[in-house]
């Protein structure tokens, strides 16, 4: 159910983007786009940023419309009331793609940290990456000198031990870059770097926000 919501939401982020302006506070109403539809039906979460404000749609269940309430770096924090339940979430797009072999055309790819209050969810970590991933595959994400290993799903990658997930967002918070690798359907692999930069912010500012 939330994975549908989100991915509605994410969708819409490709008619904005996520600004590199450092700190903007003042919360924006979030442009209109279509929905997407769901790539699995698990409980984990998944989204897509671009790169200026953020914009997801207001094309969403419950008739959600998110509002953009911070912009931290590169990184958007968002807010939202799907059927009378609050979420918030910080995304952002790469800064940097490759794929080998070179240039093969895939969708943008998008990290997302959200927080559900009503399913005790927080912060929790997802990417889309922008293709349909190779089945029975696993890829990874590098930050701070660690390595995480994803589960995958369609296009969608989550942590595979959630309990390493505290410590992989704590090392998110404090470190430059966050790299996603993965192999698509027709054997192409991808890296894809995320600058870090603003996050902590964005995080912060959801935490306040999904208390209210």
């Amino acid at each position: 159910m939330w994975r549908v919501l989100i991915l509605a939401l994410m969708t819409g982020v490709v008619a904005g983007g996520v600004a590199d302006s450092a700190q903007a506070q003042t919360a924006q109403p979030a442009p209109k786009a279509a929905a997407k539809p769901a790539a699995h039906t698990s409980a984990k979460s998944a989204a897509k940023p671009e790169s200026k404000p953020v914009a997801p749609p207001a094309a969403v269940a419950g008739g959600a419309e998110p509002t953009l309430i911070g912009q931290f770096g590169t990184w958007g924090a968002y807010s939202a009331t799907p059927n009378g339940k609050k979420v918030c979430f910080a995304l952002a797009k790469p800064s940097s793609s490759k794929t080998n072999p070179p240039n093969r055309p895939r969708d943008p790819a998008y990290a997302f940290v959200s927080t559900r209050p009503a399913e005790k969810v927080n912060n929790e970590v997802s990417v889309m990456i922008g293709y349909a991933l190779k089945p029975g595959s696993e890829s990874s994400v590098e930050v701070g000198g660690a390595a995480f290993a994803m589960y995958t799903q369609g296009d969608g990658l989550w942590i595979k031990n959630a309990a390493e997930e505290e410590r992989m967002v704590e090392a998110m918070r404090k470190s430059a870059d966050l790299v996603v690798k993965g192999v698509s359907a027709k054997g192409t692999e991808t890296t894809d770097t995320f600058s870090l930069k603003g996050l902590a912010q964005a995080l912060d500012k959801i935490a306040q926000d999904c208390r209210r």
